[in-house]
């Protein structure tokens, strides 16, 4: 089956080209008439409305309005941003700005959130981030009996910050146990990571080593199995740059930003769609419907992984915006911002 982009021939895609160009520019519908004015269409204005009339037949044009000029539809902008968009490097101006947030010092979670805020700045839309996921280092874990069957585990980090979670067991919880349980982890355990723990546990346990009998050793597991799963569940995401989306455009639909805003709530969503950029070689470009997240708002994004010093993916920065964006701007902007975050993590 072929695709719309070989059934055009060389005035169709010249007409779709300025109706895409001219939309994304201003926001407006394009008429014949206004496309019949540019110096590189020799058409008539009744020819050209033949050719805009081909192309909504072929679902890459639609009329907002009965009597208005045509606008593209998000496989028409799926069509221009795969086979026919020009992309512009970043200029010396955009690049400075972007670099200037990466000196080198303090957290890098604050050199993230700057950097994100300069892109969000730059694009006019939200800027966001996956920030590297990054393990506690065990200082000590205590465990408080809730119930026969229920445990509170209480996990302070080597940075001294605390976190509890609540533990199912499967058999009655004694004190003896809590107690095997906590002085095995601050004896054996403090000073490593979780999976640096959960592995040195299980060699202990192979080798019949562990000074644990099977229920503390079952406690133990679960203790440190609920919060290595939770940190991969809850990547870090910084947002930035939320109000750039209530620009003048947005008087007029309202509810579409509302959507979004809404959308930008939903920290778990965004981290499993910025989570399917992580294997992309550059930029990924996500439009309108195309990601089920923001299908309703109409929204696109455009995301591109970084990676640490040994050349792995440890995160994902992007932009969030309307579908009317300035994709051959701003897919350049974002690879830029990505491969500078690399460098700062060399």
């Amino acid at each position: 089956m072929s695709s719309p982009f070989t059934e055009l021939n060389d005035r169709a895609r010249d007409v779709f080209r300025i109706v895409v160009e001219s939309y994304l520019e201003t926001g407006m519908p394009v008429g014949s008439r206004t496309i019949s004015k540019t110096s590189t269409v020799n058409l008539s204005p009744a020819s050209i409305r033949n050719v805009m009339q081909d192309l909504e037949e072929l679902g890459l044009l639609a009329a907002p309005h009965t009597s208005a000029g045509r606008m593209p539809t998000e496989q028409g902008l799926r069509l221009f941003v795969d086979g026919m968009m020009q992309v512009a490097e970043p200029s010396a101006e955009e690049r400075a700005a972007i670099e200037k947030q990466l000196d080198g010092t303090g957290p890098i979670e604050a050199a993230l959130a700057a950097t994100t805020q300069a892109l969000s700045g730059l694009s006019a839309c939200a800027g966001i981030v996956m920030v590297p996921r990054r393990e506690p280092v065990l200082r000590q874990m205590n465990f408080v009996r809730l119930s026969d069957s229920q445990v509170l585990a209480v996990l302070v980090g080597h940075d001294g910050s605390i976190d509890n979670r609540v533990l199912e067991m499967d058999r009655r919880v004694t004190e003896s146990m809590l107690v095997q349980a906590g002085n095995f982890i601050t004896a054996r355990l403090a000073g490593r990571s979780l999976s640096q723990a959960v592995a040195v546990l299980d060699a202990e346990i192979g080798m019949e080593r562990a000074a644990l009998d099977s229920a503390s050793s079952d406690l133990v597991r679960r203790g440190l199995a609920i919060w290595s799963r939770d940190g991969s569940d809850r990547p870090v995401l910084i947002v930035r740059g939320q109000a750039n989306l209530l620009d003048n455009e947005a008087a007029a639909d309202l509810e579409r930003v509302r959507r979004l805003l809404d959308e930008l709530e939903a920290m778990q969503e965004i981290a499993h769609l910025l989570d399917s950029a992580r294997e992309a070689g550059s930029a990924r470009i996500f439009i309108g419907a195309e990601n089920k997240l923001f299908s309703l708002s109409g929204s696109s994004v455009i995301a591109a992984p970084y990676r640490d010093g040994e050349g792995r993916v440890v995160g994902v920065v992007g932009v969030i915006g309307p579908t009317r964006l300035n994709y051959a701007r701003i897919v350049p902007m974002v690879d830029f911002t990505a491969q500078s975050l690399t460098r700062l993590l060399k």
